[in-house]
């Protein structure tokens, strides 16, 4: 893994073709999601099947897409304790933390004659989609969770989860397992871009929903993205990234772990090193090396690291701090003396891990706060997945006559300035 001395042309210069990593989608990828969003638009289950069979079971029937109630009840015997356990204690935690994101409706009357409030309400349907990783070989357990969790939470009625099926036409035990634990009231054997269309417009198995939320590959992402507007999305996520902030007191084989857990997800993912120690920027990269070695998915690790890794060396704390937000990271680890001296001034990132015990794994599964974070930078402005995601607010108003007649110049007045004499209008007629 390379190292840069920041500020300098060189490192700068690998910054930006960081951060100018985009979401950016081909025409011919486009054009090809569209057709298929399309297609199940018009042709409901038929395209559906279509899409399923041919590249995820082949014998997979409508009748049999919905999972039924027998096939929960198989899940749970071929699960063990130990699963059951460590499932319990996650989703326990995520529910404690998601629950304080609950908002409540309120009112104000702090203007004599007028009512003003807010009512805060759940979508009537959300769907959670959970990428088949493997063909089902490697359940995605932690989208389950992380998805229906905070709608379970916001009090949304009916909650869909997608997932591709096996070539046999089944879905993993452990995903049912999770599904019924947190409340689900339905799983599809369903993925990709079709299912993202079934969910977005309805066909005659699969319920519209009004939110979709969860990762996938980038017919998934790209599916979402189009739909958006005609549902609620999370967000459009990017490839995994991570930063750390290490001083000379940081762990490099800990570092190094944190660095590789996010390279192998991806070839565009991005690990990145903030470091005001040379020594251990050195520890770091020797490191590295070592542990790439005993790694399953190294291949991919390499090409992440090569494209879009990279150690800075900076000369203090600040530098690191404003570099680190300039980045915006999806993970952002602070694995110095005393992270919480310093954590009031990071503004952009995604979920920050605080100290040399708190790897970016701890979240991915157990923790509490959600998974579903922004990346590619738009941790500037977006937010992790939660209750919100969930809600809609509606704004009320009520005025008495006097409260209207005491501020109706003044829509008058601001109506006529643009030009919209309707508007002006609908208040004068009240005057007279």
């Amino acid at each position: 893994m390379k190292i840069f001395n920041y500020p300098s042309k060189r490192a700068e210069a690998r910054v930006e073709s960081i951060i100018n990593r985009s979401l950016g989608f081909t025409k011919k990828e486009y054009q090809k999601v569209e057709r298929i969003l399309e297609d199940v638009k018009k042709n409901g289950d038929t395209a559906l099947m279509k899409y399923t069979n041919r590249f995820d079971s082949p014998n997979l029937s409508v009748e049999s897409m919905k999972v039924t109630k027998k096939e929960f009840d198989a899940a749970s015997k071929k699960v063990d304790r130990n699963f059951v356990r460590s499932l319990n204690r996650a989703a326990s935690q995520i529910e404690s933390f998601h629950q304080q994101q609950l908002a409540n409706s309120w009112i104000n009357t702090d203007r004599e004659g007028v009512f003003l409030g807010q009512m805060v309400n759940p979508v009537d349907a959300a769907g959670v989609y959970v990428p088949g990783a493997q063909g089902g070989k490697t359940p995605l357990v932690s989208s389950v969770l992380m998805g229906a969790i905070p709608a379970k939470i916001a009090g949304v009625k009916n909650i869909s989860v997608v997932t591709p099926p096996t070539k046999k036409g089944t879905i993993n035990p452990h995903i049912l397992v999770a599904a019924k634990k947190v409340g689900v009231d339905a799983v599809y054997k369903a993925g990709s871009a079709w299912s993202i269309a079934a969910l977005a417009y309805g066909t005659e198995t699969i319920k519209k929903v009004d939110v979709i939320v969860g990762p996938g590959n980038i017919y998934v992402t790209l599916a979402k993205k189009i739909v958006a507007g005609t549902v609620g999305i999370d967000m459009i996520a990017g490839p995994s990234e991570i930063l750390v902030i290490a001083d000379s007191t940081a762990e490099p084989e800990y570092i190094a772990a944190d660095l590789l857990s996010q390279a192998e997800h991806d070839p565009l993912a991005s690990a990145i090193l903030v470091t005001t120690s040379k020594a251990t920027a050195t520890a770091v990269a020797v490191a590295i090396e070592i542990q790439l070695n005993n790694l399953s998915r190294k291949d991919i690790a390499e090409k992440s690291l090569e494209k879009y890794g990279a150690i800075l060396v900076v000369p203090d704390m600040a530098d690191a701090l404003e570099l680190a937000n300039l980045i915006a990271p999806e993970h952002l680890e602070m694995q110095i003396k005393d992270p919480f001296e310093y954590v009031g001034r990071i503004r952009n990132a995604g979920a920050v891990f605080l100290g040399k015990y708190t790897p970016e794994s701890v979240g991915d599964y157990i923790a509490g706060p959600n998974h579903v974070l922004p990346t590619a930078g738009t941790a500037r402005f977006a937010s992790a997945l939660s209750v919100d995601h969930f809600i809609k607010k509606t704004s009320l108003i009520s005025y008495s006559y006097d409260a209207f007649r005491k501020e109706a110049g003044d829509v008058i007045r601001l109506a006529e300035i643009e030009g919209l004499g309707a508007h002006a209008n609908s208040v004068r007629v009240r005057l007279k």
